[in-house]
Order: C-alpha cells, then structure tokens, then sequence
C-alpha cells in the first residue's frame, strides 16, 4: 500500500507518496495547489491512502494565509473524496511527539529524527550526492514535513480502516485521527 501525505500551504503544498512497508518515498514535490488538485482528481495521485496536515489553533492571532490553508484542506479532501479514498486529517503535534518525542520539536528536529533513522551516517542529511542519491535524495522544503506525515501514517496506520467503513457525514475518530471517506462528504 501506499500514502500520500500532504503538507497544505495557502499556494503550493508539500506532498510526498511513501511506500506504506518500507516507509521508502517514491514521489514527492512541492506543488502549486491547483496542480496537485488536479493530479488527486485525475487519480494519479488519488488513488492512495491519503493524510493532510489539519490546522490547529494555539490561541494566536493568524493572518489570511492561514485561512487560505484552510480552505485548501477543504479541497484537497473533497478531492479525495470524489477519487473514493480514505482521507486522514492529523494535526502537527501528534507528529511531532511521534518522531521527537516532545511537543516543543522544531522542523530542524523532526528533519534530524528522519535523517537518524533513515539514513544515518549518509552525507548531506540523507540526501547523499548526484552520482550516489542518498535516501532523501532531492528533498527540500516542505516536502520533509510532509514525509514525516507519511512515516506518521504508516507508523500509527489503524489496521481496523484499510477499505474505510462507512462514516457519518462528521467522519469518525479511530486512533485519534479524523477519517473521512466518500461516504462522509
């Protein structure tokens, strides 16, 4: 099986498609949004498993792109709704503490907690060279927080959800996460 994780942004997102077993990326970029809605619609993304990246509220003041993040969320997951998939929204924290095991990790820590367990001892964080691609091999950007994503999915997958059961309209809570599938929108 594999995921698709999605770092959303208010106009381009992070993404990455890993292989569910071995945690391996297979594809990745960082896209504008309407492309990447384009790829989940024309199925060439949309037929994984899916999770996004759910925005939180920390009780700050926050600007428009951060509702324009929100908005985009929304799309995305109708997309992967119209594709029939199984889509997952998860926010930071759980993230974090999975693969740093504090709350108050940075992304420098949750990129250095990949890099120790995926490639350790590979020059450039993983990414290795041209002539010898390391496992993180064209990275950058939001695309390691969107891996961290995947490996977060595949780490914590519930086992009870591979085909997604029917969900009311609200979508259901299993293992914490918020699942929505064709039948919930």
């Amino acid at each position: 099986m594999r995921i698709l994780a999605i770092d959303p942004g208010n106009t381009e997102s992070g993404w990455c498609v890993i292989d569910a077993d071995t945690r391996k990326p297979i594809e990745f970029g960082k896209t504008e949004n309407y492309e990447l809605l384009d790829r989940i619609l024309d199925e060439d993304l949309g037929q994984h498993r899916t999770v996004i990246e759910m925005v939180a509220s920390y009780g700050m003041a926050v600007g428009a792109d951060v509702f324009e993040t929100c908005v985009w969320v929304g799309r995305f997951l109708q997309g992967h709704g119209l594709a029939q998939n199984v889509v997952e929204l998860v926010k930071r924290q759980p993230v974090k503490v999975h693969h740093c095991h504090s709350a108050k990790a940075k992304d420098t820590n949750i990129r250095q907690a990949l890099v120790d367990r995926f490639a350790p001892g590979q020059p450039n964080h993983g990414k290795g060279t041209k002539a010898e691609p390391g496992w993180f091999h064209g990275f950058r950007a939001d695309v390691w927080q969107a891996y961290a994503l995947a490996v977060y999915a595949a780490d914590t997958m519930a086992a009870e959800v591979p085909n997604g059961p029917e969900r009311s309209p609200g979508g259901a809570r299993v293992g914490g996460r918020l699942l929505y599938g064709a039948a919930g929108l």
